[in-house]
């Protein structure tokens, strides 16, 4: 089971623990709501390698696209696009990720979202021992195992980052 200082639970951390995920908690100090994934790996003392985001995509009409990718790099909306089996994807605007997925930017895990949405974890992590991810609320990381990731996510992998 994780290690916790003290009992943060997040929807996500909650799930991690209903389905016996073997999980770690990094806490960092969050002076600024719009910190970039980069900063947090520093803050949290990680390399950027292990570290990534969880962006919310759309295509149209109203069908939300999970994308877990390194915080260092882009998403590639034409390989996310195949990836999804869409024809084109767009960044959900942000005024619309709390009402969509019950999380806020900088916050935002694809375990334990309002609704499960088609999720892909970018084929890097797939090379890697673990992982880490936003827990489900600013200044709260979570590090697991890629490919428990995927199970609670219920994700798949593809290269979806721009070259």
């Amino acid at each position: 089971m994780g290690k916790q200082k003290k009992s943060v639970k997040t929807n996500a951390v909650r799930i991690l623990e209903t389905e016996n995920v073997a999980y770690e908690l990094f806490e960092y100090a969050v002076e600024d709501a719009h910190l970039d994934g980069v900063t947090v790996a520093e803050k949290t003392g990680q390399s950027e390698k292990v570290v990534y985001k969880t962006l919310v995509t759309i295509a149209s009409p109203r069908e939300l696209y999970v994308f877990i990718i390194p915080v260092a790099e882009e998403l590639d909306l034409k390989k996310a696009a195949k990836a999804a089996g869409v024809k084109k994807l767009d960044m959900l605007p942000l005024k619309d990720l709390t009402k969509e997925t019950g999380y806020v930017r900088g916050g935002c895990s694809a375990v334990g979202m309002k609704k499960q949405f088609p999720t892909v974890i970018d084929s890097s992590a797939g090379s890697l021992n673990q992982m880490i991810v936003s827990a489900g609320k600013p200044g709260l990381q979570m590090q697991l195992a890629p490919a428990d990731l995927a199970k609670v996510a219920e994700a798949s992998f593809h290269a979806v980052v721009k070259e």
